[in-house]
């Protein structure tokens, strides 16, 4: 197929949006550009394919509040970020359990992804609080699975009703801080499917995330993202998204992709591209192995594009609102629950659509 015409085949104007043809520029693609939309072109974006018209789109933190670099990018937030809302900790949110606040967190934040241009806010996080020593404690939501799953799940539905993906995380078993890149995590069957997994498992039916970002860590001797049976029990519950590894938990080059990683990051990864892409000229990977991953990473491409029209629904002082109801609710929750205070138990929030705080 000539260029014009992947050109033509590959991006469709729908009335004013533009659609990506996922199979036109599959079939249009050199195996060079198919092993390079395997991992990032930056920090913090994905390189699409520009030769056949699909666009570079942009992933930031975080859960609770965009972290958009636009200059030197950085994985700690050392560099600087765009101005941008601070929405409560999932933390502070758990505390209302109050699912319809927490997805119009989400969708509050959805419509701040839209006017900064990012495609992927990478959260929320639903690992369960194990350790109080678990640096990461703030970003999850709760010690319960079904408290956990739900409130993911709203945070999901919340976010991508704005046509903004999610990235569910970290899958699986991140729940301590020592050695927390490298710990082998050692769980039994029944322990992993009733706790660990099931806030995953919850959100994933419910919400269908864009992707699902794989842990740090081992899971039982095998790290997440080579983990084939992590993964595959994922795509049994019916996730089809894509699966991204945190950023630098991608280990083996060989054992990646074929257990089922689409996406790596940060990039770019000449060394993972090159290995690849000399596995499938040896004929130890199928083209049309690779080929299911590449569509899955363009139909990333392909859901931003077919969002992009979209109208920003929630100006910043409203979202704003958004977010002083949700540090309301939780600090008027969290101290009528523990300490049990009279003039807290009947307090009224300020958020009109829910009803805790009562």
């Amino acid at each position: 197929m000539g260029l014009e015409a992947a050109l033509e085949r590959g991006r469709m104007m729908v009335g004013e949006e533009v659609r990506v043809d996922v199979e036109a520029v599959i079939e249009a693609m050199t195996l060079e550009e198919k092993c390079a939309c395997l991992t990032g072109e930056g920090y913090w974006e994905l390189g699409g394919c520009p030769r056949l018209g699909v666009g570079p789109i942009l992933v930031s933190d975080g859960p609770h509040g965009l972290r958009r670099q636009a200059g030197a990018a950085d994985n700690l937030g050392l560099a600087d970020s765009e101005p941008a809302v601070c929405f409560p900790t999932a933390s502070a949110a758990a505390c209302t359990f109050d699912v319809g606040l927490v997805r119009a967190m989400g969708e509050a934040l959805g419509d701040e992804a839209r006017e900064q241009g990012v495609a992927v806010v990478l959260g929320p996080g639903a690992n369960l609080k194990r350790s109080p020593l678990c640096g990461r404690n703030f970003e999850y939501f709760s010690e319960d699975p079904y408290v956990a799953g739900h409130l993911a799940a709203a945070y999901i539905e919340g976010v991508q009703s704005r046509g903004m993906g999610t990235s569910l995380k970290h899958f699986a078993c991140n729940n301590q801080e020592t050695n927390r890149l490298i710990v082998d995590a050692v769980v039994d069957e029944r322990a992993l499917h009733e706790l660990y997994l099931e806030p995953f498992r919850i959100a994933v039916e419910r919400a269908r995330p864009w992707t699902v970002m794989c842990a740090y860590n081992l899971l039982n001797g095998t790290y997440c993202s080579e983990s084939e049976r992590l993964m595959g029990q994922g795509r049994a519950w019916g996730f089809d998204g894509a699966y991204v590894c945190d950023w630098g938990a991608e280990n083996d080059n060989a054992a990646s992709l074929p257990a089922g990683l689409d996406l790596v990051m940060p990039g770019p990864r000449p060394d993972y591209r090159a290995d690849v892409e000399a596995a499938v000229r040896a004929g130890a990977l199928p083209e049309e192995r690779l080929d299911e991953t590449v569509r899955r990473v363009l139909e990333l491409h392909a859901k931003h594009e077919a969002a992009r029209g979209m109208d920003v629904r929630m100006r910043a002082e409203e979202r704003l609102d958004v977010a002083r109801a949700g540090w309301t609710c939780g600090c008027a929750r969290r101290s009528a629950w523990t300490w049990r205070a009279p003039s807290l138990r009947r307090r009224r929030c300020c958020w009109k659509t829910t009803a805790c705080c009562r």
